[in-house]
């Protein structure tokens, strides 16, 4: 008998799961464009989906049962909600970097409760993801809400999306010439490449990593360097 009410429990919390991130998929779909621009003036009137959404997030237990994909996506989504909801709590604004708190940049200030926990937003990115998933699509996944980060995709990730569509959103953006610009002579690459060369070169060089998702491919004569990063908001 406990162990069938278990199981309904179970499968209760994963249907509230994933009817809570259609809910955010259809917010993306609503607010951000196909280059990942985001309306955010148009977030601010839905402001109160994007909530029920993040209390959906309050209230939910991670489980160790759960896939890699199922846990990166879910992770992945919560930081680009809150980052959202840090940017509509100061908006209007016209940069990430303007958000400060108690001498606490955006990426510090601990504000994302998640499971009851109260997480910053470098807590999720690096203590939860990269620290325990060394997977370098994670910096196509969680956005930062500025120009050069990579574009946010205008869907929620899944445990069935979360391969195809990082892989995706990792194509499209060492191919954006506005984020990387590659040719044979020379690659000027992304700062994220420089800041997080390890998280690329776990399982080769940083070019051999490049190729794979590159419409150019480098070679051993293609020198690298890194573009400065555009700090500037994301949004229309």
């Amino acid at each position: 008998m406990k162990k069938s009410i278990a199981i309904i429990f179970i499968l209760m919390l994963t249907f509230n799961i994933n009817a809570q991130t259609e809910k955010f998929d259809s917010l993306l779909k609503t607010h951000v464009d196909k280059d990942g621009n985001v309306d955010y003036k148009g977030f601010k009137k839905d402001e109160a989906k994007l909530d029920a959404y993040l209390t959906c997030l309050v209230e939910t237990k991670i489980d160790k049962s759960w896939s890699a994909a199922k846990t990166k996506a879910f992770w992945a989504n919560a930081y680009n909600a809150y980052t959202v909801k840090l940017i509509l709590k100061n908006y209007p604004l016209k940069s990430i970097m303007k958000v400060k708190k108690k001498g606490k940049d955006a990426w510090n200030i601990p504000f994302a409760n998640v499971g009851g926990k109260t997480y910053t937003l470098n807590n999720i990115e690096h203590d939860v993801l990269r620290k325990n998933y060394k997977d370098p699509k994670i910096h196509v996944a969680v956005n930062c809400a500025s120009g050069s980060c990579p574009q946010l995709g205008n869907f929620a990730f899944t445990e069935e999306n979360y391969e195809a569509k990082t892989e995706e959103l990792m194509k499209k953006f060492i191919n954006d010439p506005k984020r990387n610009k590659v040719s044979e002579k020379k690659a000027q690459l992304s700062k994220i490449f420089d800041w997080y060369k390890k998280d690329f070169t776990t399982n080769g060089s940083l070019k051999e990593y490049l190729n794979k998702y590159s419409d150019v491919i480098t070679t051993k004569k293609t020198k690298v360097s890194y573009l400065k990063y555009d700090w500037s908001l994301n949004g229309k």
